[in-house]
């Protein structure tokens, strides 16, 4: 068959519009069953119309339907006649399956003949249109068509009246019946009768035939007036008619577009700009893709230049008038009021509102609530904005400003005044509305915005004359306000660069309490940069500069950031001294948020610390003398310790609960993307990814991801790990660019539990150690502690070190034995150690020694060869809630039991692995375990009942009430926990007994005695 634009393979893979094409796909499958159907596909330019259609026409084509495309173009009024459906004639007549029937048709020489359609059709409509139905009848009988007309926006009158015809007239009737020649021209517009052209019969059997027909137009060109909006409203209400809209893409989809579009992974920053800019518009992404080079990756602002060209077409088209309110609305912003575009245009209000209602008609408007006017989209507004003239760019600006300045909303409109005086080079205003601004921005607990006009104060506090700045402000206290702004919106490293600047402008003359806060101030920020020598130097002078006598609270802030620099640094007497200290002087000053803080160091520097009750139970008491003071930032503190605290004595359920309050809490005051709310996001993610609930830990990642600071992208971390374990090969590199930018103590964490997990799932065990020691090289402290995740790392990468000395063995390698060995020897050190004495100079919680079991086992298999005990006790330890590490673990412990020839207890631990395996959909694990259980020949073996893993007792609880089938609700009413939690011990149950569902689960349970059949009411 020849070739049609959509039987070419795009560069690109098809991402999104899922639900779209499926619809598509299943009118093509009705099709091929004989109902004709027939979809108008609506949707802006550049949403994506074609490449769905191209993606349907690959099924209808792969499915034996043979797909003809025909183009409407934009002719003006001097449209050809029929030109679409003379295109598909032309391409059907040159395929030798139709050939004979299109020779045969007296309708195809009057369009595709020798003088063309437009000649030979002048009183012959009904006539014309009756024999296409014709021949599309016979032509279905030969083999299933799909017919595409694209661009049906820019169709001439002929065309449509003939799919007016076609669809009007043929899907209505009874597709078996023959039409009667008085009905031939009912309602279609045309004159006088016909009758049956005999053959297959008329229009009616004709579309009851195998036969599609898609039609794409684009929506925001359908002004009021444009002639196909009767005919869309005229099929909509046909029976077997559909219109499928291509909305604007999801954000996620729209990302990974763009990084489809290059091989080498692209920074994040650059992705989020391109995804921001285009909203939703696949070709818009593209083409800013394009005009984005290595060497300013998504920094520049301008519309590329020929997708410029493209979007003011439609502007230009306007009259002058609607033109230069555009212009006006542009210089407003993406929205505008009509009021406030009223007073800038300055045009009767007449003239303004027929102006509005061309760009409105024109769809470049979009009329909103509250009486407002938008760009229908933010590029076209970008595209007209840049095609003013400088001055008149200047002039819009400063009428504005004026305008802006008149009205009695000063906060509210603040920043939008300091935006125009700014533009129009009034540096005063801009300055005085900057500051109001700001200070609004904190009233409603937007850190980032508040930042961005404190340093828009900062910029033009040297260019305004000391007479014309705001009384009572001074920079060192306005940097020290944006530094904690900066802070609170995730941006540490800028938090520091300020707090930096600050000190910088305190002269030798400043007060010493101004000077020490500026000092503890910035040992704070950098120990949230992991700069901790540093911290500890800037906060001994700040505690140094003040006198603890007489008490101030000065003093008392600046010991609690001394009490944390010094835990940091490894001196905690130094810490526990100046910490009771300054508790005891907090509590004569009645402070009751630096006592919440100092006794949040000192749960960490004495007893057990968070892991045990009575630690967690401290760290409650300072989270509700936090919240009482009113301090949101040491209640986050708080908060995170207590979950933390939880999740590392292995009580899931707990962490979850805390991360709830947390995380809550956090989006109420505007914190989500402080440190401490970073690192909860981050941890509930992972608790969601041990758990087994991946896919809520993907779309969790998700929301994240469109939310989060550049230095908060380690908390999409546990969903690379889904995306890892289930085969996604692109989850390294990924991974890889978590270390883009300035170093960053949790994504270079992150990143490095993945690189090493992917290195050794490859089977790459140089790759593996070397990522360990690069890892753990970059996390050491400036004390020289190992960081705790050196268990981990040790424990992932000894099972490829492992792999590579159990081949080197079965080679009679003796060398590479000694090597891998030897290697192995150190990476189980290092988990020892790390494990016996953690960061906080205590043994690690449950999980450290879930790892260290690990590592154990996997270096007792490097070593003398599978060690079914060690295995037992991996599997035993992670237990906790770590589910897929736990069926990894199984997988091996199975392994070791072959070995041994204890076969049936193998296929126990073989079958229950595979089932995480499979609810999780870890297809590498999955496969190894089915490759263990042909190899094993465990599938002949039945799992004895006394090998189904042990439930908790709250699980047994739990399953209980599973089996007499309540709902996650009512287990939770019962059982007094929240149904979050309960979803959480159905999930652990699901993974130990290796259930695919609730059903399955319960009827394991009974078969293997976990629960029994209750006697019955009459019993």
């Amino acid at each position: 068959m020849p070739t049609t634009p959509f039987t070419t393979p795009f560069a690109t893979p098809f991402i999104g519009r899922a639900d779209e094409l499926a619809r598509l796909t299943l009118m093509l499958d009705r099709t091929r069953a004989g109902e004709a159907r027939a979809v108008l596909v609506a949707g802006d330019a550049g949403v994506g119309k074609t490449r769905v259609l191209a993606e349907a026409a690959g099924h209808a084509e792969r499915t034996g339907t043979t797909v003809v495309t025909g183009h409407c173009v934009d002719l003006g009024d001097v449209g050809l006649p029929y030109l679409p459906f003379t295109e598909i004639l032309g391409v059907l007549a040159g395929d030798e399956r139709f050939s004979g029937v299109l020779a045969a048709h007296p309708v195809v020489d009057r369009l595709i003949g020798d003088g063309g359609g437009g000649a030979r059709d002048a009183g012959g409509r009904p006539q014309l249109f009756e024999g296409m139905a014709a021949l599309l009848a016979e032509l279905t009988g030969i083999a299933p068509l799909l017919l595409v007309l694209e661009d049906l926006h820019w169709a001439d009158q002929s065309s449509r009246d003939l799919l007016r015809f076609l669809l009007s007239r043929g899907i209505l009737q009874n597709p078996r019946a023959r039409p009667r020649a008085a009905d031939v021209h009912s309602g279609t517009g045309v004159t006088g009768g016909a009758g049956n052209t005999g053959g297959t019969g008329g229009a009616g059997a004709a579309l009851g035939q195998r036969l599609a027909v898609f039609a794409s137009y684009r929506a925001d060109d359908l002004h009021r007036r444009h002639p196909l909006r009767p005919l869309l409203a005229e099929l909509v209400r046909l029976p077997a008619v559909e219109r499928v809209e291509l909305r604007p893409m999801p954000d996620g989809e729209v990302a990974r577009l763009v990084r489809s579009q290059r091989a080498a992974p692209l920074p994040d920053a650059t992705v989020r700009r391109i995804v921001e800019r285009a909203e939703g518009n696949a070709f818009y992404a593209e083409e800013l893709l394009a005009a984005t080079s290595e060497s300013t990756p998504g920094s520049g602002s301008a519309v590329p230049s020929g997708l410029a060209d493209v979007l003011l077409i439609r502007f230009e088209q306007l009259p002058p008038t609607a033109q230069q309110v555009l212009r006006t609305a542009a210089v407003a912003g993406r929205r505008v009021e009509h009021e406030l575009l009223r007073d800038a245009v300055q045009l009767p209000e007449e003239e303004l509102e027929s102006a509005l209602r061309e760009a409105v008609g024109r769809q470049l408007l979009v009329s909103g609530e509250g009486n407002t006017y938008s760009f229908r989209h933010a590029l076209i507004r970008e595209a007209v904005y840049a095609d003013l003239l400088p001055g008149e760019r200047v002039r819009l600006h400063g009428a504005f400003a004026r305008v802006l300045a008149a009205r009695g909303r000063p906060a509210e409109s603040a920043a939008e005044r300091a935006h125009h005086s700014r533009e129009s080079h009034d540096l005063p205003d801009a300055l005085a509305a900057s500051l109001a601004a700001a200070d609004h921005a904190g009233r409603v607990r937007a850190p980032a915005e508040e930042l961005r006009h404190l340093e828009a104060v900062l910029d033009l506090w040297s260019a305004v004359s000391p007479d014309a700045r705001p009384d009572g402000f001074d920079t060192v206290t306005l940097t020290l306000r944006a530094s904690a702004a900066a802070a609170h919106a995730g941006d540490t490293h800028r938090a520091v660069s300020l707090t930096r600047a600050a000190l910088a402008r305190v002269g030798s003359d400043e007060d010493s309490e101004l000077a020490a806060r500026v000092r503890y101030t910035l040992a704070g920020d950098l120990m949230r940069i992991d700069s901790l020598s540093a911290a500890f130097e800037y906060s001994s002078e700040a505690l140094a500069m003040i006198p603890a006598d007489p008490p101030s609270r000065t003093w008392v802030w600046a010991a609690s950031t001394h009490v944390m620099a010094a835990r940091y640094v490894g001196d905690d007497e130094t810490a526990r001294r100046v910490a009771h200290q300054a508790l005891r002087i907090a509590e004569e000053l009645g402070i009751p948020d630096a006592r919440a803080d100092l006794m949040i160091s000192l749960v960490g520097l004495e007893g057990a610390g968070r892991t045990v009750v009575a630690g967690r139970a401290r760290l409650r008491e300072a989270r509700e003398l936090a919240r009482r003071s009113g301090n949101t930032s040491i209640e986050m503190r708080a908060l995170f310790n207590l979950s933390i605290g939880s999740y590392e004595s292995g009580d899931l359920d707990e962490c979850l609960s805390w991360l709830s309050e947390g995380l809550e809490r956090a989006s109420r005051t505007g914190l989500l993307s402080s440190p401490y709310p970073l690192e909860m996001r981050y941890l509930r993610n992972l608790v969601l990814y041990s758990l087994g609930q991946w896919d809520e830990c993907v779309r969790a990642a998700e929301t994240d991801a469109e939310r989060l600071p550049a230095a908060g992208g380690h908390a999409t971390g546990p969903a690379l790990s889904v995306a890892l374990a289930r085969g996604d090969q692109g989850a390294a590199e990924r991974a890889r660019a978590l270390l883009d930018g300035p170093f960053d103590y949790m994504a270079t964490l992150v990143a490095g539990i993945l690189l090493t997990d992917a290195a050794a799932l490859r089977h790459d065990p140089e790759a593996a150690v070397e990522q360990v020691r690069t890892t753990v090289t970059a996390l050491v402290d400036d004390s020289g502690t190992t960081p705790d995740v050196a268990v981990r790392l040790a424990a992932l990468a000894l099972s490829a070190v492992a792999d590579a000395a159990v081949a080197a063995r079965l080679a009679g390698d003796e060398q590479g034995v000694r090597r891998w060995t030897e290697t192995g020897a150190e990476l189980v050190e290092t988990a020892r150690v790390t494990t016996a004495m953690g960061e906080n100079g205590l043994p690690q919680g449950r999980e450290g020694l879930a790892w260290l079991a690990r590592a154990e086992a996997e270096w007792a298999r490097a070593g003398a060869g599978p060690d079914t005990e060690a295995w037992e006790k991996a599997v035993a330890a992670f237990g906790y809630g770590d589910l897929y590490e736990q069926a990894r673990c199984r997988l091996r412990f199975a392994g070791s039991l072959v070995a041994s020839g204890r076969r049936e207890e193998a296929a126990t631990q073989a079958h229950a692995a595979h089932g995480t395996a499979v609810r999780l959909g870890a297809v590498p694990l999955r496969d190894d375990v089915e490759r263990l259980i042909r190899r094993g020949r465990l599938a002949e073996t039945s799992p004895p009942a006394d090998r189904v893993p042990a439930l908790t007792s709250r699980e047994n609880d739990v399953l209980l009430l599973l089996s007499r089938g309540r709902t996650n609700r009512q287990i939770g009413e019962e059982l007094f926990i929240s149904g979050k939690t309960a979803s959480v011990h159905v999930s652990n149950i699901l993974g130990k007994l290796g259930a695919a569902s609730r059903t399955e689960a319960v009827a394991i349970a009974y078969r293997e005695g976990l629960v029994q059949a209750e006697p019955s009411a009459s019993g």
